[in-house]
C-alpha cells in the first residue's frame, strides 16, 4: 500500500505598523505605498496539502481551538492561489488542502496574511518535491503576495518592509517586542480587507494618502530605538487612525470600530498619560486592538493587563505569564 503524501507548513501573522491601503495593480496585488510590519510569531496558520486522485483541488478545515469554515469566495481564492503555484511549477496533481489558525479569523488579526503565507509555503514544498525543484525563499514570499499582499511580510521575523518588488527584514535596536491583541469582537467582519482596499479610493482623503504614509514610514525607520519609543507610539497611532478615517469617509462609509474598541483605546491613552510610557498601539482592518511592548516593559504590560483587560476581554499574547487568555 502506497503511503499518502502530505506536506505541512505553518507561518505567523504580522501586524502592519505602516499600512498599505489601495492598490496600483489589483490583479497583481501591487500596493499603493510601502508598508512596514512586526511579525507575530505566536499567532499562526497551519496548512496541510495531501496528494489525492480527485478531479480537482478541494479545501477542508483542520481541527483547531478556533474552528472556521471558508465561504465559497474564500475557498475559491485559496484554491486559485494553489493553482497559480502549481502552474508556476508546471505540475497538475490534485490536493486536499486543509488549514486552521490558532486565533480567530477575519476579525482584524491578519489571518489572511498568515494563512496565505502558510498555503504558499506548503504549496512550494509540495510542488517543489513533485517537480524536483529547489525553493527560493524570496521568490516564495513574492508569490505569496499574489494571493494576499500582506502575506509576503510573514516570511521573516521581526520588522519587515515591503516595497512592491522587494520585501525583507529591517534591523533595529529594539530587540524582540512582546505582543498583545485585545479581542473586542471575534466575529467575521462584514467588509473584507480586499473590499476595503477598493472602497477607500472613494474617500476624498485618499488623495495624499501615499505621501502621508511615506512620511510616517521614514519617521519610523529613523526612530527604531528605545530612546524614540514615544515618538514611534505617536506616529503609529496617527497611522492607524488615518486608515480608519478612510473607511469612515468612503462612499458609502463603513467602520470596524465598536464601542468596546473606543473603550480600549481610551484606556491606553490614559495609561500613557499616567505613566509617560506604554505600548505601541495599532489596529488592522477590524475592531481588535494590537499592543507592542519592549521586553523591558513586561511588568508594565502585565500591569495594564491586570488593571484593565483581565476578565473584561479575551487577550492573546506572547507574555510568559499571560499567554492565550480565555474569557
Amino acid at each position: 500500500m502506497n503511503e499518502v503524501k502530505k506536506w505541512t507548513e505553518e507561518r505567523p501573522s504580522n501586524i502592519a505598523l505602516i499600512k498599505y491601503m489601495g492598490k496600483k495593480d489589483k490583479a497583481l496585488n501591487i500596493p499603493s505605498n510601502r508598508s512596514f510590519s512586526w511579525t507575530l510569531d505566536h499567532l499562526k496558520s497551519t496548512v496541510q496539502l495531501e496528494l489525492y486522485d480527485g478531479s480537482e483541488d478541494r479545501w477542508e478545515p483542520l481541527e483547531s481551538d478556533f474552528p472556521f469554515e471558508l465561504s465559497q469566495v474564500g475557498k475559491d481564492k485559496f484554491l486559485n492561489h494553489l493553482k497559480r503555484i502549481k502552474e508556476h511549477f508546471k505540475i497538475s496533481e490534485k490536493f486536499i488542502v486543509r488549514s486552521c489558525n490558532n486565533f480567530p479569523s477575519d476579525c482584524g488579526i491578519a489571518s489572511s496574511a498568515s494563512s496565505f503565507a502558510a498555503l504558499t509555503a506548503a504549496s512550494f514544498k509540495a510542488c517543489g518535491d513533485l517537480a524536483s525543484q529547489k525553493i527560493d525563499h524570496v521568490e516564495m514570499a513574492k508569490m505569496s503576495a499574489r494571493g494576499s499582499g500582506s502575506s509576503c511580510r510573514s516570511f521573516w521575523p521581526g520588522f519587515v518592509l515591503w516595497d512592491e518588488d522587494t520585501v525583507g527584514p529591517v534591523a533595529s535596536d529594539l530587540g524582540k517586542l512582546k505582543h498583545m491583541v485585545v479581542i473586542v469582537g471575534g466575529e467575521a467582519k462584514k467588509v473584507s480587507s480586499s473590499e476595503a482596499h477598493k472602497k477607500v479610493e472613494s474617500s476624498l482623503l485618499f488623495n495624499g494618502r501615499t505621501q502621508r504614509t511615506e512620511t510616517r514610514l521614514q519617521l519610523v525607520l529613523d526612530n527604531l530605538n528605545p530612546q524614540s519609543w514615544e515618538k514611534l507610539y505617536q506616529v503609529i497611532w496617527a497611522e492607524f487612525w488615518d486608515m480608519h478615517v478612510l473607511f469612515e469617509t468612503s462612499t458609502p462609509h463603513f467602520s470596524y470600530f465598536t464601542p468596546e474598541t473606543f473603550r480600549v483605546l481610551s484606556l491606553l491613552r490614559k495609561f500613557w498619560e499616567t505613566h509617560a510610557d506604554g505600548p505601541i498601539v495599532t489596529m488592522d482592518a477590524g475592531p481588535n486592538v494590537h499592543l507592542l511592548w519592549r521586553a523591558d516593559q513586561e511588568e508594565l504590560g502585565e500591569e495594564f493587563y491586570q488593571s484593565h483587560l483581565k476578565g473584561e476581554w479575551t487577550v492573546l499574547s506572547d507574555f510568559a505569564r499571560i499567554g492565550f487568555d480565555r474569557v
